[in-house]
């Protein structure tokens, strides 16, 4: 692992309509859009699911780690998140994921371990501990340039 402070760098490219178009630095290109729930086409990964997939995501390699230090042995993991967005004191924001976590371990397994590790995983997954982190916006605006046609 790299020393810590690592950052994460992305941008997100959109205009008026249509998706929006993510990329970073050594990642295929990704398309978001609103999902039905905020009246965009629901076919596309959005914000809101994106986030219930990191959280997701983050569990699964959490739990790989876990299992490594535990010298745990599993077949395989499903985990699958519900993300709920709700409006609390005026700000609609997520308020809560449920993680179900489906493991499959060896026969002769002791299952009170597999049950430790999984906990574990809930406990130092970074995107889950994250969730409340503070957000810096620095905005910066342009102004397009008139074209000759329009100054006609």
């Amino acid at each position: 692992m790299k020393p810590l402070p690592h950052v994460y760098e992305v941008s997100a490219t959109a205009a008026p309509e249509g998706d929006v178009e993510l990329q970073g630095e050594r990642l295929p290109f990704l398309h978001s859009a609103p999902p039905a729930e905020f009246g965009g086409p629901g076919d596309r990964w959005s914000p809101e699911t994106f986030l219930a997939a990191a959280v997701g995501d983050c569990f699964v390699l959490t739990f790989r780690g876990a299992a490594r230090a535990a010298k745990l042995s599993w077949a395989s993991l499903r985990v699958d998140v519900a993300g709920t967005v709700d409006r609390i004191d005026r700000v609609t924001r997520f308020t809560g994921f449920d993680v179900r976590a489906h493991l499959v371990v060896p026969a002769g397994t002791p299952v009170d371990q597999a049950e430790a590790v999984l906990h574990k995983a809930e406990q130092n997954c970074l995107i889950s501990n994250s969730l409340r982190a503070t957000v810096h916006l620095h905005a910066d605006v342009g102004v397009e340039q008139a074209s000759t046609q329009d100054a006609a």
